[in-house]
């Protein structure tokens, strides 16, 4: 019989779910004027845009304030896409800079904004055209819905739940489970009421997706790009070599599953 929905969906939160790209960037400048308070005079909004369009290069928080640094450094855009990872060290080098003090830094700020008020920073989060809507319809459907997240899990259910989203705590599993995501999608496979249950996961960084399709027992996951995130048009030609990656767009998500898949 072929099944054209899914009896799991794993969704990534960031990116796929939520657009946190205003509060990406707050807590990033105020990162990078606690790091380089000699330029805290420096009108940082001015980079906003660019920051937005470079966040897929992005992989983990510490490269944040590096990145606006070298914005303000005037480093072009094009260089930064195509050599991020070359950017980035020679920054951290030339710098002398120490990645977990800045990651530490980071937490900091952002635990101190949190604590102090948390509405305002709950309020950077915007949830993408349709997102809440769908959300709603499979939470109401036989689909499991779950989601795994790098972001801590009790934020996403305060964010949800602002929307009129109520989703079991169990069914979050964010930053706090120190766990790699295809190690998640293992275990939500295994804990699953039916054997071999069908498993779809949406996530928008690639990376991610490639290190999942390298885990032999989970050959069976669908696994889907979202085209509306985190992400570059080099990300979304690439996975023509990944057949098993599917690239998935907004309006595809947000309508029924059966238009998720080609499964003529």
């Amino acid at each position: 019989m072929l099944i054209t929905q899914p009896h799991i969906l794993a969704l990534d939160f960031d990116g796929v779910i939520c657009d946190g790209l205003f509060e990406y960037f707050a807590t990033t400048q105020k990162t990078y004027t606690k790091i380089w308070n000699q330029d805290a005079r420096e009108n940082l909004d001015t980079l906003a845009t660019s920051f937005y369009c470079l966040r897929p290069v992005i992989e983990t928080g510490w490269e944040m304030p590096v990145l606006l640094r070298a914005l303000v450094l005037g480093i072009s855009e094009e260089k930064i896409l195509e050599r991020w990872s070359e950017v980035a060290r020679d920054l951290v080098k030339t710098e002398q800079l120490d990645t977990k003090e800045i990651a530490k830094t980071l937490d900091n700020v952002r635990d101190e904004w949190i604590n102090a008020d948390l509405d305002s920073w709950l309020a950077l989060h915007r949830f993408f055209p349709g997102i809440l809507e769908q959300l709603a319809q499979i939470i109401n459907s036989s689909t499991q819905l779950y989601i795994v997240t790098t972001k801590e899990g009790r934020f996403v259910s305060k964010l949800l739940h602002q929307q009129g989203i109520e989703l079991p705590r169990a069914s979050i599993i964010g930053k706090e489970s120190q766990r790699p995501k295809y190690e998640t999608l293992r275990l939500l496979r295994d804990s699953a009421v039916r054997d071999n249950p069908v498993i779809w996961f949406v996530e928008d960084r690639l990376k991610t997706l490639k290190i999942v399709q390298q885990q032999p027992d989970l050959s069976t996951v669908q696994l889907f790009l979202a085209d509306w995130g985190y992400n570059t048009a080099k990300d979304r030609n690439a996975i023509a070599d990944h057949p098993r990656i599917k690239l998935l767009s907004l309006a595809q998500f947000t309508q029924d599953f059966s238009n998720w898949v080609d499964f003529s």
